[in-house]
């Protein structure tokens, strides 16, 4: 899809981003001769200086573009807190890897202005929404771009999950936890704990057992339009001594119960302003090093 010409573009970045105001000069730069109008978020830029007299975010609804400067830790909580469904998002790298990222902050003054002048594409990435019901109500919402993770906090024993696709059973994991990912999450956790990585525009969702206790416990992938239940089971003796979560992200943390049952649908799309659509690929060879063989 075609990229449209921006005009009012939101501003935030990485919250502990060392020499912040000096790396955040040339995006502002770039934004002023451009003609746009940006909007800085309070939470990550009330203390920037080149930031000062902008305006703040209101309605992220309002904008044309959300720019966000860090890493992919920045991305994940922009996505959760600024929640831009239909605004595009323009990730620039400032953090280590920034797998997700669009282009790094050296580039800004040479790939930024084509970009805001409609000169890229829009690649859409599916995000999930997750429920944790308890005795049949919903207690905790969450949102992710890459994978809602249930597992053990405190002591190491295995958990028993019970998994239902669509309505119909799967199976009972008897592990250390379960993830449940996106495409764009394959490449994160759950590639890590041995699954399969997914092209980040397929519709779909993975479940990964984490360290399961048979051979016959593997990933799989499942349509992204089937939803997922996932129920801890109640009769599990040594629960009392332990503490078993839900994290999103990476980033948020809710404490769950025996008989909680956390339900997995696919979210809304999440709109990157990409240069090309060989983003992943690119990102496979040069932050996960794709292909490459053994030096000789």
């Amino acid at each position: 899809m075609p990229a449209p010409v921006y005009r009012t573009i939101g501003l935030t970045a990485k919250q502990r981003l060392d020499d912040k105001d000096t790396l955040l000069r040339p995006v502002l730069s770039v934004l002023a001769a451009a003609g746009a109008t940006v909007l800085v978020d309070e939470q990550t830029m009330g203390d920037v200086a080149c930031a000062t007299g902008l305006q703040r975010i209101g309605n992220v609804q309002d904008l044309d573009l959300v720019i966000a400067v860090g890493g992919d830790g920045t991305i994940l909580r922009t996505i959760r807190e600024l929640r831009p469904a239909g605004v595009p998002l323009l990730a620039i790298n400032a953090g280590s890897v920034g797998f997700l990222s669009e282009m790094p902050l050296a580039d800004v003054p040479t790939r930024l202005p084509a970009l805001l002048d409609g000169g890229g594409m829009i690649e859409r990435r599916s995000c999930l929404d997750a429920d944790v019901v308890r005795a049949g109500e919903t207690i905790f919402c969450c949102t992710a771009l890459n994978d809602v993770v249930i597992s053990q906090g405190t002591i190491s024993r295995l958990l028993d999950l019970s998994a239902s696709v669509g309505g119909h059973f799967l199976a009972t994991y008897h592990a250390d936890g379960l993830i449940v990912a996106t495409p764009t999450g394959s490449t994160a956790y759950s590639l890590a704990a041995g699954g399969p990585v997914v092209h980040p525009v397929v519709s779909a969702l993975i479940i990964t057992p984490i360290n399961p206790h048979g051979f016959t416990q593997k990933p799989i992938v499942i349509p992204g339009a089937v939803p997922i239940d996932v129920d801890i089971a109640v009769d599990v003796p040594f629960f009392a001594n332990a503490t078993v979560g839900l994290t999103v992200d990476g980033q948020v943390y809710k404490e769950l119960l025996p008989g909680d049952r956390i339900a997995v649908r696919t979210g809304a799309d999440v709109h990157f302003l990409r240069s090309t659509d060989d983003a992943f690929y690119r990102a496979l060879r040069t932050k996960l090093k794709w292909g490459e063989g053994l030096e000789k």
